[in-house]
């Protein structure tokens, strides 16, 4: 899932982790499709429990027991403290690893201990709309100490979606449905591992018209937009870490068609232990203010306009005029070829490095007619004006993504490399 921030992806992108439809995410329908195949070069996973290692499960999700089911989507566990307490803690399983975002949200249903409110000047309560392309989450800012496989980021701000007390302003709405529940959102929290260290960065920081308005001000007469420091942002918990902090690793198995689910790993740091070094990775370095580089597809090049991306549950890519590739008839967000259709696609770095992506797009409605399986390797879908490379990109390969500004064997972040 990409976030709206002040160095802005552009605003053709859609969020598509997650579709609410009749109750469900995902659902079956007539048509049928052969199964899929995905091309990809297998990892080494990282087998024995370590400091940095954070076990990832793909699976139907934290909402089943009330009908609605994840398709790729990538969940972990993490604990929060209150700042400085070894005992105000909680584990909280169901939540999203998103490396298209920055910062971790927590459901406030999910919460269970008392975090400290963050306050801006005159004491007032600081909450965030936490805008991304097609939806927002709306909550307050608290902080917490997080804890992650052995690592620990302290007094970090977090968000707190949906909690009691905060309404939500109108200017967050203007995206489409708040999702502040588990019935809307589908997963008990958002761990934001990108590539950039803040959610939103200096525009934030401005004051006035220049302000991009994702934090506001809480007084009792209602909630208005105002600057947020950088150091009080919602921020990227590995940034924080006293080491291990440079980026992180995405290790999935391949997947050939549907399977119920997957276990991977999430591993902290690049080059900073025997465990995450590149190896044969290639880096991919990507523009600054985008954290995103160059896809190329059947002669069509996406400047700046592709990214990779764990919250994302499909690949989406351009439309069905560029890609001869029907939508289905009912869940027109995804591809429904009468079978499976085998592609290749060209990616870049800022640097000019290039990889050539083989990959296959299979029938959606057969995809999802089996609401136990939460994996999907040929699931993809439209998304006009960029090439989304969602959760099946990962499978069977070993992702790092560099968080910019830090230092790492293969340069300075920000970058993917696989």
């Amino acid at each position: 899932m990409r976030t709206k921030r002040s160095r802005e992806f552009p605003v053709t992108a859609i969020l598509v982790f997650v579709v609410a439809l009749v109750g469900i995410w995902i659902s079956g329908c007539s048509s049928s499709g052969s199964p899929a195949t995905t091309t990809t070069s297998t990892p080494t996973p990282v087998t024995t429990p370590t400091s940095n290692v954070q076990s990832i499960s793909v699976t139907t999700g934290p909402a089943v027991a009330s009908g609605r089911l994840a398709i790729n989507s990538a969940f972990t566990s993490v604990t929060v403290c209150v700042p400085g307490s070894a005992t105000q803690c909680q584990t909280i399983s169901g939540i999203l690893v998103d490396t298209g975002s920055s910062g971790l949200r927590v459901l406030s249903s999910a919460l269970t201990v008392s975090l400290p409110q963050q306050t801006g000047s005159g004491g007032n309560p600081i909450a965030e709309c936490g805008e991304f392309i097609d939806s927002e989450t709306w909550g307050p800012v608290q902080t917490a100490d997080i804890s992650l496989a052995g690592e620990k980021a302290s007094s970090v701000p977090i968000q707190v979606i949906g909690s009691s007390g905060f309404s939500v302003p109108t200017s967050c709405s203007d995206l489409g449905p708040v999702q502040d529940d588990l019935a809307t959102l589908g997963m008990n929290g958002i761990l934001g591992v990108g590539n950039f260290v803040q959610d939103c960065g200096e525009g934030c920081a401005e004051s006035g018209a220049s302000n991009v308005g994702l934090y506001y001000a809480c007084p009792s007469s209602g909630c208005v937009v105002t600057s947020e420091g950088l150091a009080e942002q919602v921020s990227n918990p590995v940034a924080s870490f006293a080491t291990d902090n440079n980026g992180v690793v995405v290790e999935l198995p391949a997947v050939s068609g549907t399977e119920t689910s997957v276990t991977g790993s999430l591993v902290f740091g690049i080059g900073t232990q025997s465990n995450n070094g590149l190896g044969s990775a290639t880096v991919y370095t990507l523009n600054p203010d985008t954290a995103a580089f160059t896809t190329t597809f059947k002669g069509q090049t996406l400047t700046d306009a592709s990214f990779l991306d764990t919250g994302s549950n499909a690949i989406y890519f351009l439309d069905s005029a560029s890609t001869g590739l029907p939508t289905c008839t009912d869940l027109n967000f995804w591809y429904c070829p009468s079978s499976t259709q085998s592609f290749s696609a060209v990616t870049q770095g800022a640097n000019g490095a290039t990889a050539t992506i083989n990959f296959s797009i299979a029938n959606a409605d057969s995809l999802t007619s089996n609401t136990n399986d939460g994996v999907a390797a040929g699931l993809g879908g439209p998304g006009p004006g960029l090439f989304d490379w969602g959760l099946p990109f990962f499978y069977g390969r070993t992702v790092y993504t560099a968080i910019e500004g830090t230092s790492t064997p293969g340069g300075d972040g920000p970058y993917w490399a696989y």
